[in-house]
């Protein structure tokens, strides 16, 4: 995909022939988020920022340059850039959806439909409008449910709406095509009407979500690694289906929450995964918590191979994802959405740690420096879960998931103390440098 062509369409990145030993020295970074990451890559060593049209050999970019530049944009074998060419495969509602039941049936053909089943962890959708008539037949098979609409392509909560009568729906259709500003040359905008999910795991008798980050370096092979923090985000009003238009009860997204009237700032709405993991342990024992964890680890690793052959892998390009989990109350994880780009900025203290630590721990994996060998199985926060297959914990570790003695490399919610593990490593990376073989 990237040609050495440099016509007047080209802009080139990184450093002229004979440079590569120098470039490690000093990398010029570029972004456009004013956030923490703007701090992070501020206080890396060595690291400096490029303004304008300046050359760079980092750019943590948003989707929309990326659509617009990548195409005509040659980059150095050094150069890395914060998205794949098409991560809408999996970030976009329905593009993910489509993916995972093409994934569903591929598994059933090949491999039975046990293993398909291990797929079945998103409710069931539909695409709007294209799908109306399929969702009207499941609808009128199921009287009386409740369904959410989600517009595909936005965040934040906006656009979501709860319904269980068929009218709604036709409201809306109606408003699709009618409204004012809908011009006959613009598509109408899509949604994906999804079972909404009526019996989720409260704490307190509120609803949440988890925020958990996965970072992908390759799609082929696929490499991924996945963080040991993350966050629960609250509703901050009790939980019930008598009132399915407050969305203060049943979307737990910070930006939605943030403007109920008795939302508190320094309260906040989060619990950090530590927390989360230690309480249903003492609710519900270690074995219980550990098989709820595994089968998260599926969710990321299934979602991650169903797009696998679809988006374009290219060496340049790395990828942060916030995965949005929803528990329900028989422990069962449910795949709500994958973001591209979710939140770098702090809504509190703690998050503000939370955030900075994953991002420092992130361009630790991405290597910018070339320190690591390549080898490593933990780098920080951040746990290798999939090197081109399962990577299995070497620790002792017991299985409390009754598969065997392959116990998978992932900590999710467990203790994170990176910032010894990071200085144990690159003690050692250093030690390595100094021994001749």
């Amino acid at each position: 995909m990237m040609s050495r062509q440099k016509n007047q369409n080209y802009k080139g990145h990184g450093l002229p022939k004979g440079k590569e030993r120098e470039q490690r020295a000093s990398i010029r970074f570029k972004t456009t988020l004013m956030n923490t990451l703007m701090d992070v890559l501020h206080h890396r060593p060595g690291w400096v920022e490029v303004k304008d049209e300046g050359e760079w050999d980092f750019y943590w970019c948003d989707v929309s340059w990326l659509r617009e530049n990548f195409d005509h944009t040659y980059m150095d074998e050094h150069v890395r850039i914060s998205h794949f060419r098409n991560h809408y495969e999996l970030t976009r509602k329905n593009y993910m959806v489509k993916n995972l039941k093409r994934f569903r049936k591929q598994l059933e053909r090949e491999a039975g439909k046990l293993e398909a089943a291990k797929c079945d962890f998103f409710p069931k959708t539909f695409e709007m409008p294209c799908e109306y008539h399929l969702f009207v037949e499941e609808f009128r098979k199921n009287p009386g449910i409740t369904w959410i609409m989600k517009p595909v392509a936005r965040s934040q909560g906006k656009g979501i709406f709860l319904f269980r009568r068929l009218k709604d729906i036709m409201d809306w259709k109606k408003d699709t095509r009618s409204s004012d500003d809908q011009k006959d040359d613009i598509p109408v905008e899509s949604y994906v009407a999804q079972r909404y999910i009526e019996n989720p795991y409260l704490i307190g008798g509120r609803k949440f979500d988890l925020r958990v980050y996965v970072l992908v370096m390759s799609y082929m092979p696929l490499r991924a690694w996945l963080y040991r923090d993350g966050f629960a985000r609250f509703s901050n009003t009790r939980f019930t289906l008598n009132s399915i238009d407050d969305q203060y009860v049943h979307l737990t997204n910070v930006a939605v929450q943030k403007t109920s009237p008795d939302y508190h700032p320094k309260k906040g709405c989060k619990w950090m995964l530590q927390r989360f993991r230690q309480y249903l342990a003492s609710k519900h024992g270690p074995e219980a918590v550990e098989t709820l964890f595994s089968d998260m680890d599926n969710i990321f690793i299934r979602s991650l191979q169903s797009v696998q052959k679809v988006i374009i892998s290219d060496k340049h390009c790395f990828e942060l994802y916030g995965y949005d989990i929803l528990i329900d109350q028989d422990l069962k994880p449910w795949l709500l959405e994958v973001n591209a780009s979710p939140s770098l900025t702090a809504s509190s203290q703690e998050d503000y740690e939370l955030k900075t630590s994953l991002l420092e721990d992130t361009l630790h994996v991405v290597d910018m420096e070339a320190r690591l060998t390549g080898r490593e199985k933990r780098v920080g926060g951040f746990d290798l879960m999939w090197n081109d297959g399962p990577v299995s914990r070497e620790d002792g570790a017991h299985d409390l998931s009754g598969m065997g003695n392959f116990v998978t490399n992932t900590h999710l919610g467990c203790v994170n103390d990176r910032k010894k593990q990071l200085r144990q490593l690159f003690r050692s990376l250093q030690g390595q440098k100094k021994t001749p073989n």
